[in-house]
């Protein structure tokens, strides 16, 4: 063991959870020991954006090998299918028959584990879940973010039984209140006493089956007992400046590769801000066109997603991207709540990670005996015999989460993301881009105004939508190419809870979180 300072980093976009995985990091920790208390930790202070009860995607980096990725997203239950929800028109969005997929995130943290535990001797996991188990306990304070949403989500949440955890005396939550969370708390404890594998197969699995049961969702203890996170080869392309990585289906990670493929073989056209941004947006229209087209689930794919980042397709997409007039734009946008965070240890393993529910407190269906909310990503199925998102049991949905990971030629690494539904692929082109071909700096990168193309949470429109400090700049070219501009206040939370992670080649690191977000990143030197 050397006694030589090694740099680690690690952030998230909320402060307590970026301690916890900082602090594993600054012990001697792996990136994926520090993401795993981070996980459980953000579960915890962020209730509203992801949960236990939810989905995870993974892509592990260690310097000098491909990155692997972890597929930890949940399939439709067994009774999942078009006769069970025959009565309806589109699956609920809330309720019990919101929550028909089942929660994967916890096997993702139990295979990430094995990986990490090839690399050296694990932390116990006691000592991992101890953070998130004392701030479940103690209680949280209640920050903007989840103030905002507990008053949004009110309405539709707040009589479903069970879902008073999430309330203060009924009432929705107030930022600064102390919100305690002592069913999870139990749960994290019986986790870390009896392993990860508790939560499929033993007594938090059986608690879950019989809440899930008793509320009327679909899902069985068959159905949680059969569920595994699944080791995935990563989408990649190579660029001008490095490869780049990301999640295949059912994932959106396609889209965020397109658009920065493209982004780089047109970059060097624009001459100002202004056009930055319209090519950025045209190559986002052209990502997303195909995504729409091909992304499902793996066994329905009509195609290698691979073969869309070949130079031959990146080059026909190339020819409908002009530098001088948007492309019109109808398009239906994908909702989304959900947190990413990333990290690297004292070693250069990084790592990138998504976490997420889904809509805010995704189903809002609460196992009282766990205090687990459930997702309710499979809203995100299509009841239309035949569709390509069509309901089938074991199927899983289409999936915004994409974790983004970069080994540049520069000898730089780059993990990075954000929570943001149908944005994050733009969020994480708009920090990529301004980092990389801009050259600013990461904490810049993120902060400076973004924009977001088409429809979010109860909006009709399909416009661009600009944050005004940006708008003040490039509103007026942007129209007279022909885009619709929205204007929306700036440093919005609209736009994602950005982060990212870097190691250069002098093996210094650097981090930085969105001041969208209640984050905070660590840049540090620990002793190994």
């Amino acid at each position: 063991m050397s006694n030589s300072p090694r740099p680690v980093g690690f952030t998230a976009p909320h402060y307590a959870a970026s301690q916890v995985g900082q602090n594993v990091l600054q012990h001697g920790g792996t990136a994926i020991e520090a993401m795993v208390a981070a996980a459980a930790s953000i579960s915890v202070v962020y209730p509203h954006m992801n949960s236990l009860g939810g989905d995870g995607f993974w892509l592990i980096s260690e310097p000098g090998k491909a990155p692997v990725a972890i597929d930890a997203s949940g399939t439709a239950c067994a009774k999942a299918d078009l006769a069970y929800y025959a009565q309806h028109s589109a699956i609920p969005s809330r309720g019990p028959k919101a929550a028909l997929t089942m929660a994967g995130a916890v096997a993702g943290w139990q295979k990430a584990l094995e990986v990490s535990h090839t690399w050296q001797s694990g932390i116990p996991l006691s000592e991992l879940l101890a953070p998130a188990i004392g701030q479940a306990q103690w209680g949280i304070e209640v920050t903007q973010s989840l103030q905002d949403a507990s008053e949004k989500t009110f309405d539709d949440l707040s009589t479903i039984p069970h879902f008073e955890q999430f309330l203060i005396k009924g009432k929705s939550l107030q930022k600064g209140k102390i919100l305690k969370l002592p069913a999870i708390a139990k749960t994290l404890t019986t986790l870390a006493e009896n392993g990860l594998n508790d939560f499929y197969n033993g007594e938090i699995a059986q608690a879950l089956a019989e809440d899930l049961q008793a509320a009327g969702s679909p899902i069985t203890l068959e159905d949680i007992k059969a569920y595994e996170a699944k080791m995935v080869t990563p989408l990649s392309v190579n660029t001008s400046v490095g490869k780049l990585y990301n999640l295949p289906a059912p994932t959106q990670g396609i889209a965020s590769l397109l658009i920065l493929a493209l982004f780089d073989k047109v970059q060097h056209l624009a001459t100002n801000e202004a056009e930055f941004v319209h090519l950025l947006v045209e190559c986002t229209k052209q990502a997303f066109i195909k995504r729409n087209q091909y992304v499902a689930d793996q066994s329905r794919l009509s195609i290698e997603l691979q073969s869309l980042l070949s130079v031959e397709s990146i080059d026909a997409m190339l020819t409908n991207i002009s530098l001088e007039q948007a492309l019109p734009w109808p398009h239906q946008a994908k909702p989304g709540d959900t947190i990413w965070m990333g990290a690297c240890d004292s070693e250069g393993r990084m790592v990138s990670y998504i976490q997420s529910i889904y809509w805010e407190f995704g189903s809002g269906v609460v196992s009282p005996q766990t205090g687990i909310v459930w997702n309710n990503r499979g809203t995100s199925f299509s009841l239309q015999a035949g569709h390509q998102q069509q309901l089938a049991p074991g199927m899983k949905p289409f999936h915004t989460l994409n974790p983004a990971f970069a080994e540049l030629k520069d000898g730089r690494r780059l993990s990075y993301g954000t929570m943001g539904g149908e944005g994050q692929p733009q969020t994480q082109a708009a920090l990529f881009a301004r980092y990389i071909y801009q050259q600013k700096s990461l904490p810049e990168s993120i902060r400076l105004g973004r924009w977001l193309l088409g429809r979010t949470w109860g909006d009709e429109s399909h416009n661009l939508k600009i944050e005004r400090d940006l708008a003040e700049d490039i509103q007026h070219d942007l129209a007279s190419k022909g885009h619709d501009i929205a204007l929306v206040d700036s440093c919005n939370e609209l736009m994602g809870h950005a982060g990212a992670v870097v190691m250069r080649a002098d093996d210094t690191v650097s981090a930085a979180t969105d001041p969208r977000s209640d984050g905070n990143a660590f840049a540090a030197h620990t002793f190994k």
